[in-house]
């Protein structure tokens, strides 16, 4: 990518992704009523047999996963976002809760559940969210009682994606009481571990999301991803990675919205004239667009940083700007797309409606939009003072 402009293979490769997940996603997603909020793993096989899920780790579908690429992970998910939104979200979901794993597993622990999830047969979960720690991730409770050979692990996860039909969880425990960030381990926990058990929540959105109750859930020393009371680092190395995809997702969306918008105000009639003629609507299609053109870049600049393995300050710094501004535009720019489309773009099954249902859980997840300003804000003054 030269200037943020995609490059031959690179456009190669979005018009691969979008074939198939036309062809061969869209149709195995659910209808508006049909099954939502259930892991649909008919999908997540489909992903696997096209090796879409192996574009998570930034491998070409005949390479075995390596490292996560930033740019090829946005790519992928603001292509399939344009598509589905159940499809990208299935995708995504798949590579959050397995790329902890990857990134600080064991080898015989990647052995075992890495080639499952790249298949689409292993569903994976990232369980970070507490009752009473969201946000606050250094606030967690769920504690790591030490017993031989390893923890027993006892507490609660909330608002879990892909809980509680998970295959396997990384699962984020406080294993030094009263130590903040600097206390919290990452572990994997297999779905069927005994003292595992969880409820599905009835929340707005397209995927399963659910409660955790760990009761004495037995994790041994091969089960710890990086370092024991190094858990915070291994999720905000995952989260640098994801935040800017989260933004490529918003991205999708509005660029989904937006290109609806434009043949509906050029075809619809009103005032003797197509819709667009009217300045107002001509002036909204324009700020739509140049938001959506700034999210892009935003975005891709982010994912180019963390490739490059700039600075840890500035890629944590540039995530955080790219999930804020590109949530928050994509809000508006479906919200506007709603607006000229009228009544009609709330009819249940209209693309706007679906959109305008899935474009406010990203501005949430992840991070609120209030911590990614409270992020930037940090990592400008940790600058600063080093100059």
């Amino acid at each position: 990518m030269t200037g943020f402009a995609l490059d031959a293979a690179q456009r190669q490769f979005v018009e691969h992704v979008r074939e198939l997940a036309t062809r061969h996603l869209l149709p195995l997603t659910h209808g508006a009523e049909d099954g939502a909020g259930r892991v649909n793993r008919p999908l997540l096989a489909a992903m696997g047999e096209h090796g879409l899920l192996r574009g998570l780790f930034g491998g070409a579908p005949e390479e075995p996963p390596t490292d996560a690429a930033a740019l090829r992970l946005c790519l992928l998910r603001e292509t399939i976002a344009a598509v589905s939104t159940e499809a990208e979200t299935a995708l995504a979901l798949q590579g959050l809760g397995s790329y902890p794993i990857l990134q600080s597993g064991r080898p015989e622990t990647v052995r075992r559940w890495i080639p499952g999830v790249v298949a689409g047969r292993t569903v994976a979960a990232f369980a970070l969210t507490e009752p009473d720690a969201g946000s606050d991730a250094a606030a967690l409770a769920l504690r790591a009682e030490p017993v031989a050979d390893g923890w027993r692990l006892h507490g609660e996860k909330a608002w879990i994606s892909n809980a509680p039909e998970a295959d396997v969880y990384t699962v984020f425990a406080r294993t030094t009481p009263g130590a903040g960030a600097r206390g919290v381990t990452a572990f994997v926990v297999p779905g069927d571990a005994p003292g595992l058990s969880g409820e599905h929540l009835d929340l707005l959105s397209p995927h399963p999301i659910g409660l955790l109750h760990l009761d004495g859930v037995r994790v041994g020393l091969d089960d710890v991803l990086g370092e024991v009371d190094a858990g915070f680092r291994v999720a905000m190395r995952t989260l640098d990675l994801f935040r800017p995809s989260v933004g490529a997702f918003a991205v999708g969306m509005a660029r989904a919205a937006l290109d609806a918008t434009l043949e509906h105000v050029s075809t619809r009639q009103a005032y003797g004239g197509a819709l667009v003629e009217q300045q107002a609507v001509a002036h909204s299609l324009a700020s739509m667009a140049t938001l959506l053109e700034a999210s892009r870049l935003l975005v891709y600049a982010a994912a180019s940083a963390y490739d490059a393995g700039a600075p840890r300050g500035e890629v944590t710094r540039r995530a955080a700007m790219a999930k804020l501004f590109a949530t928050e535009s994509a809000q508006q720019v479906v919200d506007q797309c709603v607006q000229l489309h009228g009544a009609r773009a709330l009819q249940r099954g209209h693309l706007l409606e679906r959109l305008y249902r899935d474009v406010r859980a990203p501005r949430i997840y992840e991070g609120a939009s209030e911590v990614q300003r409270s992020v930037i804000a940090r990592e400008l003054l940790e600058e600063r003072s080093t100059r």
